[in-house]
């Protein structure tokens, strides 16, 4: 009898999951299952306004407009040179203003998208829903946990609403996902694994400003908002999110979409119990005092999570879900479920330790107990469904919209995108004190 080795157990082990992953079940997801909610006619359309035209802001009114349920009819930025970017975008007979407060005061406007800087979210977002709006507010939700709970307490006191963009959790992908993990296909959530690479000026914030840009042509004063007063910068005003006064760094930026993902497909719904970072700045080295890497443990009760993001080395975007019973994973275009059987395919190397004779018995006991139950999984087949990219934006804006108009509970409530954003405050803060966060 010949040597049973640790190389061919391994190997022998695994070649259930290596088959899998070449001939793999490839699925199409319809289209037909995004969101197609349609006006009943022009009275219909909910109206909105935009609040912050900048990069993300102009991609959803970009979006928004192309939905049939809902008209823009005015759009505020603190820069004057956005004005006519809505107007391009929205039409030459919307309003324009840098004031959000004449926004809040139209009695016709429903509801409002806010795109604006992390430290101004709060208090437009509360505005706005004293002022008997409904807010889709961009993430990060907020700018610290304290902020995070003021909005919370907002929506308790009122008959509106705040949706989160966090547009993952209105993705065919993630419902899959979602499906996937509540029919107990990877079995109890053991681990999750989030990473994210970037590797270019643009990944990294350093975006150009308008040549135009002035104190003339900008409301510099009001952009700082309650943050300490400084010389107009126009770098500053492109690149805030790489300061910690305005910004939330890549955990607010890139991690939240992760963690939102997560939540969303695992349905946990709470803030993380522990969070220890690390990290630095070590390839943009540009005036930023948020890092460029950062590596987090969360501990959701007894579920890790890892988050590891970078804007040094691009890397795809990935969220893994492990249980003892397999692994999905999503990735921009796909979800992949990789089944395990968690059982050996042949008896253990441990084997070299016994004697021939014995060794003999303990196998045929062993294929004895085991080959029924392997001939019925010859192979863990991996199945991938393919659909639309988790980064459009206009399902998550459907959805936005229908709530709006029927008063459905949102996709992404006020208390979700707190416990995301609460994480990722939590990051940050251990990153900068360089210790474990509780919650």
């Amino acid at each position: 009898m010949t040597e049973f080795s640790r190389r061919k157990f391994l190997k022998t082990s695994s070649v259930a999951a290596m088959a899998s992953v070449v001939p793999a079940k490839h699925v199409m997801l319809a289209a037909e299952q995004s969101p197609t909610a349609q006006s009943s006619g022009d009275g219909d359309r909910v109206r909105f306004a935009s609040i912050g035209i900048g990069i993300q802001g102009s991609s959803l009114l970009r979006a928004a407009v192309t939905l049939p349920q809902a008209e823009c009819v005015a759009a505020c930025d603190l820069y004057d040179g956005r004005h006519k970017l809505a107007k391009e975008i929205a039409g030459p007979n919307i309003k324009t203003t840098r004031r959000y407060q004449e926004i809040l005061e139209d009695k016709d406007i429903e509801c409002v998208i806010v795109a604006v800087p992390d430290h101004w979210h709060k208090q437009i977002a509360i505005d706005a829903l004293s002022a008997g709006k409904d807010v889709y507010c961009e993430k990060p939700m907020s700018h610290s946990i304290a902020e995070g709970k003021q909005m919370v307490s907002a929506v308790e006191r009122s008959k509106h609403f705040i949706q989160v963009g966090s547009q993952r959790v209105s993705s065919l992908l993630f419902a899959k996902a979602k499906e996937l993990y509540d029919s107990g296909s990877i079995g109890d959530l053991l681990q999750v694994e989030l990473q994210l690479g970037r590797n270019s000026p643009g990944g990294a914030w350093q975006y150009p400003w308008p040549a135009d840009l002035s104190p003339q042509t900008l409301d510099w004063d009001t952009w700082l908002g309650n943050t300490p007063k400084r010389p107009f910068d126009p770098e500053t005003f492109v690149r805030w999110r790489r300061l910690r006064e305005y910004g939330t760094g890549m955990a607010g930026d890139l991690m939240v979409h992760l963690l939102s993902g997560m939540q969303f497909a695992t349905g946990i719904r709470a803030i993380p119990d522990k969070a220890f970072a690390i990290g630095g700045i070590f390839r943009w080295k540009d005036g930023r005092d948020m890092p460029d890497l950062q590596v987090t443990t969360f501990e959701y009760g007894h579920v890790p999570v890892t988050v590891r993001l970078t804007l040094g080395t691009e890397t795809p975007e990935v969220t893994r879900l492990m249980g003892p019973k397999g692994i999905i994973e999503l990735t921009n275009s796909s979800v992949t479920f990789s089944p395990q059987l968690g059982l050996d395919r042949s008896p253990s190397y441990g084997l070299n330790g016994f004697p021939a004779a014995m060794r003999a018995e303990y196998e045929k006991q062993w294929h004895a107990e085991h080959d029924a139950v392997l001939a019925q999984h010859p192979l863990d087949e991996t199945t991938v469904w393919h659909g639309p990219s988790w980064d459009e934006l206009k399902p998550h804006l459907t959805n936005f919209f229908e709530s709006v108009r029927t008063r459905k509970p949102v996709v992404e409530d006020v208390v979700f995108g707190h416990y995301a954003a609460a994480a990722c405050h939590m990051a940050n803060t251990s990153y900068f004190e360089g210790k474990v966060i509780t919650s």
